[in-house]
């Protein structure tokens, strides 16, 4: 099983990026209303901390560790911060998957026997937070809970993570 030293530092802080960048990723592609952002960062956490337990394997629980604690966790949020200053809110997403796509594929090279747990694991936090929410509607009635601009984002990221 992989762990920490089997990345290189730049390698372990993207790793410690792209459950954040998961979540990013389906928030970007279709904004919802303060109420809604909070429940989709909520949702994140959550699965963060359910991570924690260690069921889906040593490398994610070594990340999700180290996300939650206060070093790991603001290195994580400066990596995402450079991932994407500067975007608009529209180059967002496709920054946010392109990390993903770059983590993923580190993973895969660096640890074959945890990529497939490890990127399920983002996939899970994508659609957790996907889930978290409802779009659309007025004050949360008639809406819908997964819109087809964040079902196709978690195609998307389906589709990086398992190739």
């Amino acid at each position: 099983m992989a762990s920490k030293t089997d990345f290189s530092p730049v390698e372990w802080k993207k790793l410690l990026q792209a459950p954040l960048l998961a979540g990013f990723a389906v928030s970007a592609a279709d904004p919802s209303s303060f109420i809604g952002t909070l429940q989709e960062a909520f949702a994140s956490a959550s699965e963060l901390a359910k991570a924690k337990a260690g069921e889906k394997g040593a490398l994610v629980q070594a990340v999700a560790d180290e996300i939650l604690s206060s070093s790991g966790r603001a290195e994580a949020r400066e990596g995402v911060r450079s991932v994407v200053q500067g975007a608009k809110l529209e180059e967002i997403k496709d920054r946010a998957l392109a990390a993903l796509k770059e983590t993923a594929a580190i993973v895969r090279q660096k640890a074959p026997a945890d990529a497939a747990a490890f990127n399920g694991w983002l996939g899970e936090i994508a659609k957790t937070v996907a889930e978290a929410g409802t779009e659309g509607g007025f004050l949360g009635f008639g809406g819908v809970k997964v819109s087809e601009t964040e079902k196709a984002t978690l195609a998307e990221i389906a589709e990086i993570l398992q190739a």
